[in-house]
C-alpha cells in the first residue's frame, strides 16, 4: 500500500466521491480508514472509534465475520463467475434463493431475482410491476407512487421514486409518472399533526386522494420504506402500513416495501414487513444480505408476481445484471444468512436500539441544539438537529460538522444528513459499545 501522504494528497485528486462535491473532498478531507475488527473501525492515522454507521446500514454482524470471509475465499477458489443469464446458473445462487425463500416465508414472498445491490433492486422491482400489469392486460397502469423524505437510491427509476430533493434535482428531468404522498413524520408535515394515529390516518387519506386523482388504472405500484432510513428515520405509526396495504390490494396497485435497510435484522424484527404485519407483492433487499462484504442483493417476490410470471411463456424477464447470481455474492450471502439466523441478532438489535434510542432521549433533555429524536426499533436511531427548538429551524451544516467532528475524536463514527445525526451500528454491538456512542455524541453536542 502507499504511504500516507501519497494517499492523503492524492484522495480528491483522481476520485470523485458519491453524496458530495469534488470541491468538499479537497477543502474537507475525508477520513480514510484503513482496518476494521469487531465494530471499531482504524483511520490512516491510527485513531479508532465504534462505527456507529455500521459502514453504511450494512454491516450488521461486524467486520471480523469469519464465516463470510471464509465463504469468500472458497468460493474464489471453486467458481469466481459465471453467469445466470438464460441458459446458465452456478450452484451457489441455487442454494441461495432456496434458503432466501425459507427465511422469507413469513413475509409471503418465495421467489428470488438477484441484484448488484440496492438501487438495482428498487430498479428491478420497479420494471417487474410494470411488466407485471402488461401481462394482465392492463399496459396503462404504469405509474408509481411513494413518500416524500422517502430514499431508493439512485438510479434513475430509483431516483424518480426518491421523496428527498437533494437527490432529484441536480438530474431532473427524472422518469415521468412518478408521485409523493406526505410521510407520516410527526416532527414536520403539512397537516401539523403531532399525533401519529392521526397523521397516519391522514397521510393515507391523501394516498386514497392520490389514486383517485391519478385514476387506480394508471398506478402500478407503490414503494415504501417500512421505517424512512436517509429521511430521517421517520417511524411511522403501526396502522399506516397495514392501511397502505389495504388501498394498494383494494385499487389492484402492487406494494413494493424497500428493505434495503430494514431487513435481516435492523428494527429489531427479522424484516420491516413483519414489523407491521403486513405481505409486501416485492419486496427489495441488499445491504446486510452479505455484510457489506460483497456488493449483492435481492428482490423477494410474493404470490401475485408467480402467477403472472410462472407457467406464462410470454412472461420473459428482460432485464437483468452482468453480477446477478454472482456465485461469489451468493456464497457470502449463504454464510452471512446462517449466521445472521445463529446470532439470533434482533434481539440484540432490539436491546441495544432501546439503549440508544433512550440515550438520546436523554441527551435531549441536556442540549438545546436537538430538536427531535426518532427511533424506538432496532439500532436505528435519528437525531435532528436545529438552531431553535421553537421555529424547529434546521441548524446549519457547519455546526452539524461540528458534532460529528467532535464525536469523532471522542471514539465514535457517527453520520451526519442534512440536519440529522444518524446511528445505525452494528447488531452485535455490546452495551459498552453504545455507551461509547453515546458519551461521545454527548461531547459533540456540547462542542457545537
Amino acid at each position: 500500500m502507499k504511504d500516507s501522504n501519497f494517499l492523503k494528497e492524492n484522495n480528491a485528486r483522481h476520485f470523485w466521491h458519491p453524496m458530495t462535491s469534488p470541491e468538499d473532498s479537497m477543502t474537507e478531507p475525508p477520513k480514510i480508514i484503513v482496518s476494521s475488527e469487531g465494530v471499531r473501525i482504524r483511520d490512516i492515522d491510527g485513531h479508532d472509534t465504534v462505527d456507529a454507521v455500521g459502514g453504511l446500514w450494512n454491516v450488521n454482524l461486524g467486520y471480523s465475520c469469519q464465516p463470510v470471509k471464509d465463504a469468500i475465499s472458497s468460493q474464489l477458489q471453486t467458481l469466481p463467475y459465471y453467469s445466470t443469464f438464460r441458459g446458465t446458473s452456478n450452484d451457489a445462487a441455487i442454494e441461495l434463493s432456496y434458503e432466501l425463500a425459507q427465511f422469507f416465508a413469513p413475509d409471503g414472498l418465495s421467489r428470488a431475482f438477484f441484484t448488484s445491490g440496492g438501487s438495482d433492486s428498487i430498479e428491478t422491482a420497479l420494471r417487474l410491476a410494470r411488466q407485471y400489469h402488461k401481462l394482465r392486460a392492463e399496459p396503462g397502469r404504469t405509474k408509481f407512487l411513494s413518500l416524500k423524505k422517502g430514499y431508493h437510491g439512485t438510479h434513475m427509476g430509483a431516483a424518480s421514486v426518491n421523496g428527498n430533493a437533494n437527490f432529484r434535482a441536480a438530474y431532473e428531468p427524472l422518469m415521468p409518472g412518478c408521485f409523493h404522498i406526505p410521510a407520516p413524520h410527526t416532527y414536520r408535515n403539512p397537516f401539523n399533526e403531532t399525533d401519529p394515529a392521526k397523521l397516519a390516518q391522514l397521510c393515507a387519506n391523501a394516498l386514497e386522494d392520490e389514486i383517485a386523482f391519478q385514476g387506480a388504472h394508471t398506478i402500478a405500484a407503490m414503494v415504501i420504506e417500512p421505517i424512512l432510513g436517509a429521511g430521517g428515520v421517520i417511524v411511522p405509526h403501526p396502522s399506516f402500513a397495514p392501511m397502505v396495504q389495504e388501498i394498494c390490494n383494494r385499487h389492484g396497485i402492487l406494494l413494493i416495501t424497500d428493505e434495503v435497510i430494514t431487513a435481516y435484522g435492523r428494527t429489531g424484527a427479522w424484516t420491516g414487513a413483519r414489523l407491521w404485519g403486513i405481505k409486501p407483492d416485492m419486496m427489495a433487499t441488499a445491504k446486510a444480505i452479505t455484510n457489506g462484504f460483497f456488493p449483492f442483493g435481492a428482490v423477494m417476490l410474493g404470490d401475485r408476481m408467480i402467477d403472472a410470471f410462472e407457467g406464462n411463456p410470454a412472461a420473459k424477464i428482460g432485464h437483468g445484471y452482468t453480477y446477478s447470481g454472482h456465485p461469489v455474492g451468493a456464497a457470502a450471502a449463504l454464510a452471512c444468512l446462517a449466521e445472521t439466523k445463529r446470532l439470533n441478532v434482533v434481539e440484540n438489535a432490539a436491546a441495544r436500539g432501546t439503549q440508544i434510542y433512550e440515550g438520546c432521549k436523554a441527551l435531549m433533555e441536556k442540549h438545546e441544539i436537538i430538536g427531535d429524536v426518532r427511533g424506538g426499533h432496532g439500532l436505528m436511531t435519528a437525531i435532528e438537529l436545529v438552531s431553535d427548538r421553537a421555529t424547529k429551524k434546521p441548524i446549519d451544516g457547519a455546526r452539524a460538522g461540528v458534532v460529528q467532528d467532535v464525536a469523532y475524536q471522542n471514539g465514535a463514527m457517527v453520520r451526519v444528513s442534512g440536519p440529522n445525526i444518524i446511528l445505525s451500528p452494528p447488531l452485535v454491538l455490546t452495551q459498552a459499545d453504545a455507551d461509547v456512542i453515546l458519551s461521545a455524541l454527548d461531547a459533540g453536542l456540547a462542542a457545537a
